[in-house]
């Protein structure tokens, strides 16, 4: 891509299935219904119609809710409940019913234990829902007494997480480099939004943090200046277009063509997922898990934000999660790189946009 329509981002193939977990029409039957007719049948969706129905689902269970996801390789939404009576309820409804042993609660619980107590430089924690337990994860650098320490509050947790560990160091990945370019870094463009009937972007708040003017080149002339910027807690940032330049909102697939961006929506867990970056292009994978914590160190800890596995490197910060012509996330951080893989973490766009009273358009 050349620098003069730095509004397309880049995208790639969406990642693989998770573990089928149910046979697509499956029937569910009561005890007293005959074998020729069936009661509930598990409803065949789209990752945005079963994350509809999840909302819906959470909503109407209240309490009794313990989490959702959805099964890619067949098509169903998979919701956790604590009770038999919740499990007819997601029956009904479409969807494929678990009975698990921690609630929601316990979990919410679990977490706040953990950040009461573990809050250490290089780890993470977020609610898996396929494991029904909180996923704590440390990277390379917790060691000795931090690693002894992560282990011992989580393991007084019980059966209400795990602890992991994965290669690498969880960081921001800004770099000096290529795409948007200011005081020497580099991140890369988000999505094209409009606010107020003017054009801006988004991008990674870790990145308008420090900078407060871009250019598509660097040492370039200015296209754009910060017009808002939060980081850490959040990790989103709003640059007001400063220069008569293209802003479509479309992502760059790398292969001539370009994929619209036509709304802003929320993640599913087991969706397959696309991201686009200044460093790496295209790369696709599934989210794991919403509303994960990470401390990346020097005090920065951001919450609220999608984990997946889409591999990510320096300088791909702020560029496009998306799933078709949805947008779902910015490029925040994580482990790893586009040679071994690793966990790369997504601000959502639709938090971005209510922040800002900006739109995708």
């Amino acid at each position: 891509m050349k620098h003069r329509r730095i509004s397309r981002k880049r995208a790639t193939v969406a990642g693989s299935a998770v573990v089928a977990l149910v046979v697509a029409g499956f029937t569910f039957q009561t005890a007293n219904a005959s074998d020729a007719v069936p009661e509930f049948t598990v409803k065949t969706l789209s990752a945005d119609a079963a994350g509809e129905l999840a909302a819906t689902l959470d909503r109407d269970l209240g309490a009794d809710a313990a989490g959702s996801y959805y099964d890619s390789a067949t098509k169903a939404l998979v919701v956790n409940v604590t009770g038999e009576a919740a499990a007819e309820q997601v029956r009904q409804a479409g969807g494929k019913a678990r009975v698990v042993e921690n609630s929601l609660a316990e979990l919410t619980s679990a977490r706040q234990t953990l950040t009461d107590k573990a809050t250490i430089p290089g780890t993470s924690w977020a609610v898996d829902p396929v494991s029904n337990k909180v996923v704590v994860t440390a990277d390379s650098t917790v060691d000795g007494a931090a690693w002894k320490k992560l282990s011992t509050v989580v393991e007084g947790l019980g059966g209400k997480a795990e602890l992991n560990r994965t290669e690498g160091e969880f960081k921001p990945l800004i770099a000096g480099g290529d795409a948007i370019w200011g005081s020497g870094s580099r991140c890369s463009l988000g999505f094209n939004v409009v606010k107020d009937g003017e054009p801006y972007f988004l991008t990674a708040g870790h990145c308008t943090e420090s900078v407060s003017s871009w250019s598509d080149t660097q040492g370039g002339s200015e296209i754009g200046s910060n017009a808002g910027s939060s980081f850490p807690g959040d990790d989103y940032g709003l640059v007001k277009y400063t220069s008569n330049i293209a802003h479509p909102s479309e992502v760059n697939l790398y292969n001539g063509s370009t994929q619209a961006i036509t709304q802003a929506g929320d993640a599913t867990v087991g969706q397959s997922v696309t991201r686009s970056g200044s460093t790496t292009q295209v790369h696709g994978g599934q989210v794991t898990a919403l509303n994960a914590t990470v401390n990346y160190g020097n005090g920065d800890i951001v919450n609220g934000l999608i984990q997946t596995t889409v591999c990510a490197e320096p300088g791909d910060s702020g560029g496009a999660l998306f799933a078709g012509s949805t947008a779902l996330g910015l490029t925040s951080g994580g482990s790893g790189n586009c040679s071994s893989g690793g966990t790369t973490f997504f601000q959502p766009v639709p938090e971005a946009l209510a922040a800002y009273g900006a739109q995708i358009g």
